[in-house]
Formats: structure tokens, sequence, C-alpha cells
């Protein structure tokens, strides 16, 4: 690719490519404004009033599209506004861990409008989390039957590497918590479109979408929780590798021969800024605390003991080393971090973490980015999951959405 000019040897595009391109164009453009009008989406499309009024017609007629009363213009006539229809079309996102799943409901404002989690048990296995997944599912069915009639389908965010072959069949590999190789499809049983990806890479595409990533072309975001992940986006998009597993910076060796990780392997990135490895390093110094989640870390961090201190001394110095290595990488614009553990942190933290960071990498890429939070908090990986069938829905022919109720 030279700047945004993409060389391709495919056919050149139809009208009706260049129809379906227009129209995804106009129906994100609304959906992303909550509120805007023709005139304004002619002026970010490039496209005449002309064109864009045939089109909004078009999604009007399907469903996704409302006129939402008007205001006053210079010129004197009223300005029609739009906005997304909510019950145009629904999505389901959902982010699955080893210890359960939440599952939420977003209308096509992508107004999350119900949640459901299943589990909390330690150590599931993929079979009580894929029945973790249908029991949520029912449920939100269940208080919400309306919504499955024009149900696009459900995105996952899933804890290891997604690959799909030259079908599109997906299979999940999740080394680090001893699953075996399992396809996606099996995952659901519910009888709707599919989608999955790495959670860092569906908190990235939340990012992108309309967060902290929004518009910028070189950005790391980041996942700590019990487990580390992270999405590179070059060029205003995610990174895939070959096969989809790049950015699997939480198993990237910081310490040779160092402790030993939930892959299998030793010096990990997890092995010390995962929330277990964190805890008990905590632990091992002499800690005392409850628990081993969101309350555990908290604490953590807010003890001035110098047992406390120490460890979270330890703990930002090792973070920054490690994002260090990766800004010089990467020479991002914006390094944002989320994950609970990355939300705790962030809280409080922010700046020695950007410090410690700085610390590490060469001077000119560490002066060139900021650090932010993500911005949609705990439910980043589930919305980002849900942006997968709303794609879906943007590339989708005209029409092929079903008829209102």
């Amino acid at each position: 690719m030279i700047g945004r000019i993409a060389l391709t040897t495919s056919a050149p595009a139809t009208v009706s490519d260049v129809r379906q391109r227009n129209r995804s164009q106009a129906l994100r453009s609304v959906i992303l404004t909550g509120e805007t009008t023709r005139a304004a989406i002619a002026r970010e499309s490039g496209l005449s009033v002309a064109s864009v009024t045939n089109l909004v017609s078009e999604l009007i007629s399907e469903g996704l599209v409302m006129e939402a009363g008007s205001v006053a213009s210079s010129g004197g006539r009223p300005v029609t506004l739009l906005a997304p229809n909510p019950v145009g079309a629904y999505f389901l996102g959902a982010d699955v861990g080893e210890r359960g799943v939440a599952v939420e409901l977003f209308d096509l404002s992508m107004t999350r409008i119900d949640r459901e989690f299943r589990g909390g048990r330690e150590g599931e296995p993929i079979e009580a989390i894929a029945a973790d997944l249908d029991e949520a599912l029912n449920a939100l069915r269940a208080r919400n039957p309306a919504a499955w009639d024009r149900m696009v389908g459900i995105g996952l965010g899933l804890p290891g590497i997604v690959e799909s072959d030259a079908e599109g069949r997906q299979v999940l590999y999740a080394q680090s918590l001893g699953w075996s190789p399992i396809p996606v499809a099996d995952l659901v049983s519910h009888d709707m479109p599919v989608f999955a990806e790495n959670g860092a890479k569906t908190q990235a595409m939340a990012e992108l979408w309309d967060g902290a990533a929004r518009g910028v072309n070189e950005a790391l975001v980041v996942l700590l929780g019990r487990g580390v992940g992270l999405a590179i986006v070059s060029n205003g998009e995610l990174a895939r590798g070959l096969n989809s597993s790049a950015g699997e910076w939480g198993h990237v060796k910081i310490v040779r021969n160092g402790r030993l990780c939930r892959c299998g392997g030793h010096g990990c990135v997890e092995a010390y800024l995962g929330a277990d490895a964190i805890l008990e390093l905590w632990r091992e110094a002499g800690g005392v605390f409850d628990g081993s989640g969101w309350g555990a870390v908290g604490q953590l961090l807010e003890l001035r003991d110098p047992v406390a201190v120490g460890v979270v001394d330890e703990l930002i110095e090792t973070l920054g080393s490690a994002l260090g290595g990766l800004v010089n990488l990467t020479n991002p614009e914006r390094v944002i971090i989320g994950g609970w553990v990355g939300l705790r942190l962030m809280e409080s933290l922010a700046s020695r973490v950007e410090e410690a960071t700085c610390a590490e990498a060469l001077v000119r890429p560490g002066g060139q980015f900021s650090l932010h939070a993500c911005s949609f908090g705990g439910d980043t990986v589930a919305l980002g999951a849900a942006i997968m069938p709303l794609e879906a829905l943007l590339a989708a022919p005209r029409g092929s959405q079903p008829p209102m109720p």
C-alpha cells in the first residue's frame, strides 16, 4: 500500500459495488453520529445530495434509518434529522473468558439494552464455557424475543488465537488455558451467524469504531487481565499476521528462563503482568489478601505498606519495560490500555506507567506517543465483538435484512 492507495490486480468495481460501498458509508455515518442530515452525509462522503437522498430513502425503507425531527436552517426551510432506527437490527457481543462469559445485546444505535453473565467458576473447561454461553443467550432471548426477529449475529471475543480457513470456518487455539483446538461454531448452538476474534483485537475494534483509537493511524491497544493481550493498529487497521496471531505479546519472553507461564513457557510477559502473576508476586513478598480478582488487585494498588508499595513499583517498572519495547518496535501515536487490571492501573497510576514506558523507550519514539485508557471500560471486549456482526450488516447488499415485524 502506498499512502492510502491500495495497488490491486482484482477486477474493477462494478456499479453495484460502488453503490454498496456508498450505502455502507451512509449507514455508518448515521450510526456513528447518532443524528445527522443528508447534507452532512454528502459533505462527509463526497457524494451529491441527490445520491445521498436516494441512499437514505432505501435505508429508511429497510427499517435501518429513520427521520428524527428537524432543526431550523439558515435558508428558512427546516432540515430533517436522520438517526439509526434502534429496532432496525440487533447485535450480540460476548466477552468469553476462562471463568465465564458476559454477553451483551445492542440495538442499531449500538446502545446496550441488556446483559447476561454466566460462569464465575475457577478454570472452567471449554465445554462448560460453551454451556455458559448458551445459557446466557437463552436468558437474553427470553427477555428480548422481538430482538431475535432482526438479530444479525453474535460476535465472540475469545481468549486465544482465532484462525479462519479458506472457507471461512474459524478455529480457537487457547494454549494458555489448556483447551484443545475447537471450531468456533461449536461454541454457539443458537441458529445465527457467528463471528469471532481474539479478545484483545475486539477491544481494539471498539476503540477504532468510536473510542480512543478512532481516527488514529498507529496505535497499540493493550489488554491486561488474567491474560495479557495486544492489538496493533497500523495505517488505521488491525495487524493480523499470516493467520491472525499477530499481537501475542503476552507470550513474548522478557526474562530468560523466568517465571512459568500458563502457556508452558518461561519468562513470558503474562507471567509477570497477568492478574494471577501479580497477586502471586504479592503473596511471595508476604502480602495477605482475599480473592483473586478486581477487589484483590484494587487492594494491592491502594495499600501503602512497604510490601504492597514494593510490588507495585516492580509492576510499573516491568510494564514500562515491556511497553517501551513495543513503542520502539511500532512507533505508535497512542498506547491505549484496557482490561480490568489495566483499567485499575490507569485509574491512579497512569502518569507513572507513561513515565516508565518513556524511560524504557528510545527518546525519539518515546516522546511521540500519548497514553490513554480504553473508552468503554469493562464493556470494551463485548462491544468490539458486537461490531463484527454490525460490520457484516454494513457490508450486506441492499434489502438483505428481514422486513420489519
